[in-house]
């Protein structure tokens, strides 16, 4: 917008005091990784899961989610000991592949470190906790993050708000001082429906999938502390 012009609403009481980032296909080009992880996981059981049909339906679920729903898609019977059993070997696959490094987006670490600088800031992921955190160790950045909320850490995943709500909790403020960060529809949702602000980014789908979000923002150096003070302000 030029001039960055806001305009402050009269009864706008909310100053966005923390930050929570979504974490695949935020800071990590992780899902790539993930749909070959499903790939390897489904094929045996006669499962084909293409990039369009993640894309469109699975991306943003957790893995319980994700294998819950393309089980019963596709007619295959999953009790609690196969799912399990998917779950973990996706994870031991997701191991395998991570092993390649060059994880994260390019301005990923250069944007946590400033956001750092200015906000507390946590995760709220449905990717599983050892893997948010072997990425952001090995990128030394993990010690920025006060908190992680992973899969299985709250009894509903996105898009329920359940995760988000959590991240409040953790951060120790009511959901409308906190900011999220999301890459798809259903991450927006969560964060919305839980009381969130929430900044969309363009690095899985496009901006007309993002609609719903405060603010749409091309790359992880658009998001700033000068984006998250114009949070519940207006454009003119």
């Amino acid at each position: 917008m030029p001039g960055n012009a806001w305009r402050v609403p009269e009864n706008n009481a909310n100053v966005i005091k923390a930050i929570v980032f979504d974490f695949d296909g935020v800071l990590a080009d992780s899902e790539p990784l993930h749909l070959k992880a499903y790939q390897t996981v489904l094929s045996p059981f006669g499962i084909t899961l293409t990039t369009e049909d993640y894309y469109a339906h699975y991306l943003g679920y957790d893995d319980v989610g994700v294998f819950t729903k393309l089980a019963s898609a596709h007619g295959v019977p999953l009790d609690d000991r196969r799912l399990k059993g998917f779950i973990a070997e996706k994870a031991r696959v997701f191991d395998v592949v991570l092993e390649s490094g060059g994880i994260l987006y390019e301005g990923a670490a250069r944007c946590v470190e400033r956001m750092a600088a200015r906000y507390p800031l946590g995760i709220a992921s449905g990717a599983l906790r050892h893997e948010i955190e072997a990425i952001l160790r090995s990128a030394k950045l993990l010690h920025h993050f006060r908190f992680i909320v992973a899969s299985g850490d709250t009894a509903g995943s996105k898009p329920a708000p359940d995760p988000y709500r959590r991240a409040a909790e953790l951060h120790g403020l009511p959901p409308a001082e906190c900011a999220a960060i999301e890459d798809s529809r259903w991450g927006i949702v969560s964060a919305k429906s839980a009381g969130l602000a929430c900044v969309g980014i363009t690095s899985t789908y496009s901006r007309s999938h993002l609609v719903d979000a405060d603010r749409i923002v091309e790359s992880l150096d658009e998001f700033t502390p000068d984006l998250i003070a114009s949070l519940g302000v207006e454009p003119r």
